[in-house]
């Protein structure tokens, strides 16, 4: 089908020609394209970056010579190989850093100067200066370094909010990748928010070419701001293959910031041990969906239990952030500032409850041993056929047998079936059932009545809660 405008007088066709015409051009200027050149930005940003040079002492072991008897001509032979002079050596090792203060301040990556005997901070120019460690974190591999510039004009950079960042973005990369200084590279955004191994992860990846010796260096956006600190690469052969990782800088500002401040981190601490909610969880719980953070456990005496968490709570918005899942939890915590008494809402019994709490700091409840500290609060035997385990009340024989100790109340698993909803669940011989659904267990006839009462309900599973070797975890159950 095909459409024929008529217009009556060419000064209409004219202007509406005109709109049209400025229409596309407003959203052709609007449009992000890539740039021409990244050519302006790299000599613009080049002397904020540093390399950096580092000297380990290596302690190697010695070798095990073969032994023989006293006088033997072998044992003068072997001798001259055990050399004690040699069972230390220095290695060098290169990495990338930015200028983020005039002053001297340096930021890198920790694993770039962790036990370096000297570090040496070598500025655009070849110019280099000894640095002094301020602090480090091995958590988020973060470490801040001063140098002494004397009379020499340093040209630092500034953290941009790596939250703007958008997947699609541009962004360049500067460092000293295997020894080449100065070499710039660029790329987009390919993912934010990525977690690799620890709970306060909030990675940029990148398709920006890094390789070992980009360590540390700044990842710029295009404005000429740090948006993150490359950190890592994912690559089987060692060399990038287009998935880069980089610390993002509103993570490392916080950090750097506390360094800075204190020499070290001070990161706020809720005391409470927590899993994700899978779907099975969740309706155990009698949730819709699964959200949030579950608490297996709350720390004796710790800002949680203070503020009157309870194991089986579910931490749905803490200080006005809703929790999506579990791994959002740590970090937004962590990121406050401790001893500030903020909001929590929780989910207890299919209800919200608004909770204030007062925060601690987690380097000194590590210090102090609080992590993973439970509530002491918390000889009849069965067999679960259909869900595929047998249980007995705690007794002092069964405590001695299965090695349990800090709980005096709750059923013991004695055994269970292979592929069964038990094995699936991975529950084990030795764990110790303390709850079910909202209810302690104080007995086997607590159990039955919850198995009762979840079939009357038509429920597809039943949460547990387990005493495990390190602490406490929900599992859920299914019902067949």
């Amino acid at each position: 089908m095909s459409y024929v405008f008529k217009f009556k007088n060419n000064h209409k066709f004219s202007i509406i020609t005109s709109l049209l015409i400025l229409f596309l051009t407003l959203n052709s200027a609007n449009a992000k394209s890539a740039p021409e050149s990244f050519a302006d930005l790299a000599e613009k940003l080049s002397p904020s970056v540093v390399n950096i040079s580092t000297t380990t002492v290596i302690e190697q072991k010695s070798r095990n010579m073969p032994s023989f008897p006293p006088g033997s001509p072998f044992e003068d032979f072997f001798k001259q190989f055990d050399k004690p002079e040699n069972k230390k050596r220095r290695a060098q090792s290169l990495g990338s850093g930015f200028i983020i203060d005039k002053t001297g301040y340096v930021i890198t990556n920790n694993h770039v100067i962790d036990n370096a005997e000297k570090i040496m901070v070598i500025l655009y120019d070849d110019t280099s200066f000894e640095a002094t460690v301020v602090g480090k974190d091995p958590k988020t591999d973060v470490a801040l370094l001063k140098i002494d510039p004397k009379n020499k004009k340093l040209k630092a950079v500034k953290f941009g909010d790596s939250n703007e960042l958008r997947v699609g973005d541009w962004v360049m990369a500067i460092g000293n990748p295997f020894g080449f200084g100065g070499t710039v590279t660029a790329g987009i955004v390919s993912a934010r928010g990525r977690n690799l191994s620890g709970s306060y992860d909030d990675y940029i990846q990148t398709d920006a070419s890094i390789n070992r010796g980009n360590s540390g260096g700044p990842l710029f956006d295009m404005k000429g701001n740090v948006v993150g600190i490359n950190t890592a690469i994912f690559s089987q052969s060692g060399g990038s293959v287009g998935i880069g990782f980089a610390v993002s800088s509103n993570l490392a500002k916080q950090v750097t910031d506390q360094l800075k401040q204190y020499g070290r981190t001070k990161r706020g601490w809720l005391g409470v041990l927590i899993q994700e909610i899978s779907d099975e969880i969740a309706e155990g719980l009698g949730m819709k969906t699964a959200r949030g953070a579950l608490v297996s456990s709350a720390t004796a005496g710790g800002p949680a239990e203070k503020a009157g968490v309870k194991t089986g709570d579910v931490i749905i918005k803490f200080n006005e952030i809703e929790i999506k899942n579990m791994k959002e939890l740590p970090k937004v915590v962590a990121g406050t500032p401790v001893g500030k008494s903020v909001p929590i809402v929780i989910l207890r019994d299919g209800k919200e409850l608004t909770l204030n709490v007062t925060l601690g700091e987690l380097e000194l409840a590590e210090k102090e041993n609080l992590i993973g500290k439970t509530s002491k609060n918390n000889t009849k035997a069965k067999e679960y056929d259909k869900l595929g385990f047998t249980a007995e009340e705690l007794s002092e024989q069964n405590k001695s047998k299965f090695k349990i100790s800090d709980i005096d109340v709750g059923v013991v698993i004695t055994s269970v079936k292979d592929d069964s909803s038990a094995q699936k669940a991975g529950l084990n011989p030795g764990m110790v059932i303390i709850r079910v659904g909202q209810v302690e267990v104080d007995s086997i006839n607590v159990i039955d009545e919850a198995i009762k009462n979840a079939l009357k309900q038509k429920r597809k599973a039943l949460l547990f809660l387990v005493k495990v070797e390190n602490g406490t975890r929900f599992v859920a159950l299914e019902l067949n």
